[in-house]
C-alpha cells in the first residue's frame, strides 16, 4: 500500500509521519507540504510533493490532484492527517477521492500501526 501523509502544522506531528514511515512496509511515500514542510528528513525513499497552503480550499484541492495525478498506483493509500488543518485535510482528502483513490486513514499508536 502507499501511504499519503500532509506535512504542516502541529506540535509532535512530524514525529507521526516519521514514526508512520520508519514502521510501515510502503509500497511508494508522498510527502505532501508547504515549502517549510521540504525540510523533512527521512532515509526512506520519498516523493515530496510541495504545495501553497496559503490558496483557497478549491485551489489547493486542483494543486495537490494535478501534482499526485498519475502517481498512486493502488486503488486505495493510507492516509495520515495527524498534521494540519482543517482546510488542507478537505482538500487532501477532497483530491484523493478526485483522481479516483480510496483512502484508510493511518496512525501509529503504542501497539503499532493501525488503519482507522
Amino acid at each position: 500500500m502507499e501511504l499519503v501523509a500532509l506535512l504542516s502544522s502541529g506540535k509532535g506531528s512530524w514525529g507521526q509521519v516519521a514514526g508512520l514511515i520508519n514502521r510501515g512496509e510502503w509500497d511508494n511515500i508522498f510527502l505532501i507540504g508547504s515549502e517549510f514542510a521540504g525540510k523533512f528528513e527521512t532515509d526512506k525513499n520519498h516523493e515530496f510533493i510541495s504545495i501553497d497552503t496559503n490558496r483557497q480550499i478549491l485551489e489547493l484541492k486542483k494543486q495537490i490532484a494535478e501534482k499526485l495525478k498519475g502517481k498512486i498506483n493502488g486503488t486505495e493509500v493510507a492516509l495520515s492527517i495527524a498534521s494540519g488543518e482543517g482546510k488542507e485535510h478537505m482538500a487532501l482528502i477532497s483530491a484523493l477521492l478526485s483522481l479516483p483513490v480510496g483512502i484508510r486513514l493511518v496512525v501509529l499508536t503504542q501497539e503499532g500501526i493501525v488503519y482507522l
